[in-house]
């Protein structure tokens, strides 16, 4: 019986900083960075007590900064192509390389980062990293690249705007011009011949909005030929040319694992799965997957298949944002679970905001049988925070939600480091300025996490009584939905297509998880998005008695889940049609009802 994954995204760089006053746009000497060596044995143990199951180290890899450090060789890079002071962790600078802001001596950061990856998993944890496939950072060169392993780009015709052996496309003859950028430099960045930028801009021009601190990777699809866009490569209409689907053995995919180079296969998905290699070498359990759905599938296929020969138990999960592509992601792909954004995520967001929670049971039903794969959240460093006025404003408000992420289905649930305690992002700290997220690009701080951190004592000493009693759901959610069985194993019941004539119907949602008739038990589920709906009557059919096998039974005892709802009723009936609970509710708040 599998467990459900709970999983806690940690972003190093701010977790560990207690320097909770940063000064705005401040460089790593005036506002501090955590370390690895923050995220103690004390760090692990209240993570696990919280349900934490993995944890996403966001932000390990070496990226462009402003930082430099030229006793160990690394220096900064231009100031152009790096946003904010600390840098995009998605603009990375060398894929088998560590942050050095995150050591304390910089000299062993990779051992600093083993040391990590071996206290969490002496604990019990699992450790999942970002794998970025889809750009670089403008400067790309790995200085510590593995024997035998080549740079990308090293290789490439720059004299070609288009080659299928090219990790990168061109513009030659033309120079990379950033429009609307300021800088402050009086030199600015070269970058002859010009090359696509990360978010699919093919010219040598980007503008200030786009990802232009990134440069597009080359998977054998010419963008740049509008009438042979993807013949070119013959990528997805001429399998037989790389005979992806069917010749394996041409690039040794399954009979020949021993040879990483597969000479035969083209050169980006070579290089990007020998990463995925040395990453799963060193410990790492699974990959969250850096906008999957810009890197075809064919490509996730031949690397996840190979890692996955090595090392059977890794997960990958790829954020993904077009619904189309879900099928064809899981079961072409290979992928373990994919992001719930713009389905779960945008419906619960809506509802929190106060529309109808029939969003949501068309979230699930749109699905098509694949809910139980998907990855849901409230939050995550690309998201506003709860508790930010962008959102709503009270972190409290997102209970509910909350429940409905981390109930309705056997997929994993994610919550960002700080949304326990009602981070708010308040205030600009730099580049990101004030937008309601905690910035990726700046040398900032997490002040209300910090409330909990307490200088590593972890013990939330400083934690305001809302704020405790906020930590306290999620340490109750969480451990719920991975201990329980049926939320971790078991099936869905919608119920409110019979609870249509309730009065609160747009503001309440409810549903059951059971494990079939032989577990004679059964998990009502009922979430409240209104502080003042204090109680709801909810009715179960005949239709869903039978599913979970309550058909042929004269009497049910009902009893409440919840830690204080202790109560104990028992209903007769001798010709059950539909039975009705009574359900107390908190303000924003969610009850579990036991039914056996």
């Amino acid at each position: 019986m599998k467990q459900k994954i709970i999983i806690y995204q940690l972003f190093p760089r701010l977790f560990g900083n207690s320097n909770i006053n940063p000064v705005f746009n401040g460089t790593l000497e005036q506002n501090g960075c955590g370390k690895f060596n923050d995220i103690t044995d004390i760090v692990l143990k209240e993570l696990i007590h919280l349900g934490v199951t993995h944890i996403w180290l966001t932000g390990i890899i070496r990226h462009a900064t402003l930082s430099h450090y030229p006793e160990y060789g690394l220096s900064a890079s231009h100031p152009d192509i790096v946003k904010g002071k600390a840098g995009s962790p998605y603009a990375i600078t060398d894929y088998f390389d560590i942050d050095p802001d995150l050591a304390v001596d910089v000299s062993l950061r990779m051992i600093e980062f083993e040391q990590l990856i071996q206290r969490i998993h002496n604990q019990g944890l699992k450790v999942i990293i970002d794998f970025v496939p889809n750009h670089v950072a403008r400067d790309y060169c790995s200085k510590v690249l593995p024997e035998g392993f080549r740079n990308l780009g090293e290789d490439d015709d720059t004299m070609l705007s288009f080659s299928p052996s090219n990790n990168f496309y061109y513009f030659p003859g033309e120079s990379l011009h950033i429009r609307g950028l300021d800088t402050q430099t009086p030199d600015r960045y070269e970058e002859i011949p010009a090359k696509a930028t990360g978010n699919d801009v093919f010219r040598s021009d980007p503008d200030v909005n786009d990802w232009y601190e990134t440069i597009k990777l080359n998977y054998g699809i010419d963008y740049l030929n509008p009438y042979n866009h993807y013949n070119n490569y013959n990528t997805y209409n001429n399998y037989n040319t790389y005979n992806t689907y069917n010749n394996y053995n041409t690039y040794n995919t399954y009979n020949n694992h021993n040879n990483h180079t597969l000479p035969l296969a083209p050169s980006t998905w070579v290089k990007m799965t020998q990463i995925l290699l040395f990453w799963a070498s060193q410990g790492i359990d699974g990959f969250r997957c850096d906008m999957a759905g810009m890197v075809p599938v064919e490509f996730w296929h031949y690397a996840i298949s190979q890692v996955k020969s090595e090392y059977p138990n890794t997960i990958f999960i790829a954020e993904l944002y077009e619904p189309a592509k879900y099928r064809n992601y899981l079961e072409n792909g290979f992928f373990d679970h994919l992001y719930d954004k713009v389905g779960m995520y945008d419906s619960l967001r809506s509802v929190i905001a106060g529309s109808s929670t029939r969003l949501i049971t068309k979230v699930w039903q749109m699905l098509e049988g694949m809910d139980d794969l998907m990855v849901r959240f409230l939050e995550n460093h690309d998201e506003q925070r709860i508790a930010s006025p962008f959102f709503a404003g009270n972190p409290l408000k997102a209970i509910p939600a909350m429940a409905i992420a981390a109930l309705m289905n056997q997929g994993p649930i994610l919550v960002y480091n700080g949304q326990e305690v009602g981070e708010p992002a308040a205030g600009a700290t730099g580049f990101s300025g004030d937008d309601g997220r905690t910035s990726i690009f700046d040398y900032s701080a997490m002040p209300e996490l910090q409330k909990w951190f307490n200088h590593g004592k972890c013990d939330g000493a400083n934690l305001s009584e809302e704020q405790q009693l906020l930590r306290k759901f999620y340490n109750e959610l969480l451990n719920m939905a991975k201990e329980n069985p049926l939320f971790s194993n078991g099936c869905l019941y919608d119920l409110m297509w019979v609870n249509e004539e309730n009065p609160d119907r747009d503001r309440i949602f409810a549903f059951l998880r059971y494990g079939g008739a032989s577990q004679e038990e059964a998990l009502l589920v009922v979430a409240a998005f209104d502080e003042n709906i204090e109680e709801t009557t909810i009715r179960i059919p005949e239709h869903a008695l039978n599913a979970i096998g309550f058909g042929s039974k004269q009497k049910f005892t009902v009893q409440g889940l919840l830690p204080g709802e202790a109560s104990t009723v028992t209903l007769l009936f001798s010709q059950v049609i539909t039975i009705g609970i009574r359900v107390t509710l908190p303000a924003y708040g969610y009850n579990i009802l036991q039914i056996t």
